[in-house]
Formats: C-alpha cells, structure tokens, sequence
C-alpha cells in the first residue's frame, strides 16, 4: 500500500514528516481523552458513562467529567490502558462493506460486522467513521484517531456523503425539488443537497444523492416520504474520499500519508506522521489483506446490477455546493 512505502525524491532522502503530536497534559473531557486512546468512540464512551458503566478512580463519573491518563478509570470493572492516549496516532482504513454486515463492534444477534474483516492492532482500535445499514454497501472509514473520526462526523463540520441509489416508484422533477427544499421527517427537516441522474428508466431509475448529515437511514426515509422505495444504496464518497473502482466488496485498503493529510485537513487537524511498521507487522498486514475473501453483495433474483464510484458525467442540475476533490493514493 502507498501509505507503507517510503518517499523517493530523485534519490535524494525525503523530507522529514511531522511527529505524532504530544497530548495536553492537563486534564480533558473523559470522551475525548478515551476516543484518542482507541477506547471507542466519543458516542461510544457517552453512552457507557450515561449507562453507569465507567468509573473514574471509583466514583460514577460526571457527562464531559474531565480526566487525566494518570486516574484510573474502569469499564465493567476493568481497567483501560491508556498510555496510547498520550499521543495521536493516526491511521486511517477505507473499506468496501458488502450488504449483511452491521456497523458495530458486536452484534448480540451473532450477525457479521465490518470489524471482522479489519486488521488487528496491537495498542489501538478502529474507530468506524459514520455507519451504514446493514442492507447499505459501500464505503466505510475507520481511523484510530478519535479526534479526526468525532470531527468527520459531527455535523458541524458539513462533510458531504454521496450514495448512487436506484429507486423504485415514479420519480418527476417536481419530487426532486422538494427532496432538495426539504422534507419534514419525523426527526427534522432533511434535504438533498445535490440530487444527479444516474441512468436507468421507467419505474427503476439510479440517482447519485449527496447530504450533510448522517442520520439513520436517512437517504430511505427521504425517499420513501415521497412515496418511493429505495432497492439498492451504496455509499460511493465520504467527504474527499471516494470509494476506488479497485477496492472490491468486502475488501479494505490503507490510506497513504498524502491521503490522510488532506482528511485531516479537511476537517482543520495538523498533519501527524503515520507511524512506521515493524518487518513483523507489514507481514501480518499482507497475510491479512491477500486472505481477503472479496465477498460479493446477496445477489438479488433479478439481473445483477453495478454503478460507478464515480459522479456520472451529465448532469441535469447543478450541484448546491462544489464537490470535493477525490483522494487519490500516490
């Protein structure tokens, strides 16, 4: 991978990069400190705080109770390892999930989820970037750094998700406008931010839709509002990331420094150096990555069906703001 091969610049020796960047020292809101410790995410740790399922040196801690890697905080009874908070580490995976897996760590129904397919860490843990449905394919984030992944996610920062779905129903240029006004839902207004055709006729057409937000099946629920259903959604970009033609389902890749960097920067974080591999590690990391078994999506009675990653070329409106920049691997 791109990210595992060191710089070249006409033989001469690359620049240096940046330094993993020391934490503060002082004490930080326990979700924050957590999240970049590779604990879970900062919803993660919110919920096991609201759930009584931390203790800060004994005591039921506070919601946003500020802490340090020197107090002893438990999980269930048992002590975290925090000493992986006191610096940022920063890797970021992209994988393509295939439909029948749950975005979760565990599913108390046994079903598959996209963690099982991911490489293991020795100090840290992914960290999912937004989730999809389990009948949704396509991209998927996971970083390590806590940090990057609440920014990314955080509706704040206005990072746009683009998905290619193809609806079943009748689909006129009135419904269109009112997708990209708003629709009332039942947990606020939500629009489309951009809505393209992307082939297709009749009562079955594609559409590439972008949106800010990543509320729950919040793509379906838009469109089923206006009497439609959605029969396949696959998600093809995350803020400047798109989903490579190379990366097939159930299948994950490694971003590069370049790539990271831009993430990061997208989202106003500094650069920070990814961390050099042991021999020992990047032989792990290949072991894992050649078993990948390229799981294909359930295939449905009908004809199979595809889509490009990519935006179509023609356009029957324009989009409400400038689309991002794809991240290419160097």
């Amino acid at each position: 991978m791109a990210s595992e091969r060191p710089g070249r610049s006409g033989g001469k020796p690359s620049a240096p990069r940046k330094t993993p960047t020391t934490a503060a020292s002082g004490p930080e809101r326990i979700q924050k400190l957590l999240s970049r410790a590779g604990v879970g995410s900062r919803r993660e740790v919110e919920g096991w705080v609201e759930a009584g399922r931390l203790t800060v040196n004994g005591q039921l801690p506070e919601p946003g109770q500020k802490v340090t890697i020197s107090d002893r905080i438990e999980l269930d009874g048992k002590r975290l390892d925090l000493a992986s908070g006191s610096e940022v580490v920063r890797r970021v995976l992209i994988y393509n999930k295939p439909e029948g897996e749950v975005t979760t760590r565990r599913d108390p129904e046994g079903r598959p989820t996209v963690f099982d397919s991911l490489p293991r860490l020795k100090d840290h843990r992914w960290i999912s970037i937004g989730r999809l449905d389990i009948n949704t394919t396509g991209l998927v984030l996971f970083t390590t750094d806590g940090e990057l992944a609440n920014r990314l996610m955080h509706p704040s920062s206005e990072i746009d998700r683009e998905y290619a779905v193809r609806v079943f129903g009748e689909v006129d240029d009135a419904m269109l406008q009112r997708l990209m006004d708003g629709v009332l839902l039942e947990d606020g207004m939500a629009k489309f931010t951009d809505i393209t055709p992307a082939g297709g006729s009749g009562i079955n057409r594609w559409f590439h839709v972008t949106l800010l937000e990543g509320r729950n099946r919040e793509v379906r629920r838009l469109w089923e509002s206006q009497g439609v259903r959605v029969s396949r959604l696959k998600r093809v970009r995350y803020g400047p990331v798109f989903l490579p033609s190379r990366l097939t389902v159930g299948k994950w890749e490694e971003l590069d420094q370049k790539a990271v960097d831009m993430l990061s920067k997208t989202v106003g974080l500094e650069s920070v150096a990814i961390p050099a591999k042991t021999p020992n590690e990047q032989a792990a990391l290949d072991r894992k990555r050649n078993k990948q078994p390229g799981r294909p999506g359930r295939k449905s009675a009908g004809r199979k069906w595809d889509v490009s990653s990519t935006k179509p070329a023609s356009q029957a409106r324009k989009p409400a703001r400038k689309p991002a920049k794809s991240i290419k691997k160097s």
